[in-house]
């Protein structure tokens, strides 16, 4: 991978990207003979233009030749993201199981921005990668709490919420300016993607559910709406 002497962006992939992509291609299926998919190759035959896109960022946008541990992980974390997208089509709907992938892709999320920070490797690109990754499982484990869990409709406000605000950005473009460093902010995603697991196993008493989803969602909100109010007194 070389830099272009004019633009200074790279040509090529990453080194690592394409051993990093086969084993997350690998645990795709996996993760889907786990989940019981009756299509078991469905979920990797998704997986392909996912990885084709974000082959395409990272030469765009990557600016490190090394792909490096942390984007592995978050690579990883795609794999398993896209076998519980599956699962919202063909099932299972929800389970232990759908919860077990989802607390690994979460745990997983604790290490690649140490990993990042360790192999020197920190990068914009890194960072909106992983934060997609986890808006993407949010949505999806929000899509099985809404066909499997009696929470009802108002659990997609934990789904949807930074889709929102990407729509939004483009009516309103200072919404896009960059954010500051908050630990609040990691927090809330936390709480809101462990209450999506939460809701996963059939255990959940249907009022505890309700006010757990609710508890997350306002805590969502107000995250966001301090973001958003931060952005325009800054813009």
């Amino acid at each position: 991978m070389t830099a272009h002497p004019e633009t200074g962006q790279h040509s090529g992939l990453p080194s690592g990207m394409l051993p990093s992509g086969v084993a997350a291609l690998a645990l795709t299926w996996a993760t889907a003979l786990m989940l019981g998919h009756q299509q078991p190759l469905l979920a990797p035959a998704l997986f392909l233009p996912t990885f084709a896109a974000v082959a395409w960022l990272t030469q765009r946008h990557y600016p490190h030749v090394r792909f490096g541990a942390a984007n592995t992980i978050t690579l990883l974390r795609v794999s398993l993201t896209v076998a519980l997208l599956v699962s919202v089509w063909i099932g299972p709907v929800t389970g232990w199981t759908v919860a077990g992938v989802a607390a690994v892709a979460l745990a997983l999320d604790g290490v690649d921005g140490w990993l990042a920070r360790r192999q020197e490797l920190t990068s914009g690109f890194g960072a909106r990668f992983d934060m997609e990754v986890d808006a993407a499982l949010a949505l999806i484990l929000a899509l099985h709490a809404l066909r499997g869990d009696p929470v009802g409709p108002e659990i997609m406000v934990l789904g949807v919420m930074r889709y929102l605000f990407i729509g939004a950005a483009y009516l309103q473009p200072w919404l896009s300016a960059p954010l500051y460093p908050s630990w609040r902010r990691k927090a809330i995603c936390v709480l809101q993607i462990a209450t999506l697991i939460a809701l996963q196993p059939p255990i959940m008493p249907d009022g505890v559910g309700i006010i757990l989803a609710r508890i997350a969602a306002a805590a969502l909100i107000w995250s966001f709406l301090r973001d958003i109010l931060w952005l325009r007194a800054e813009r």
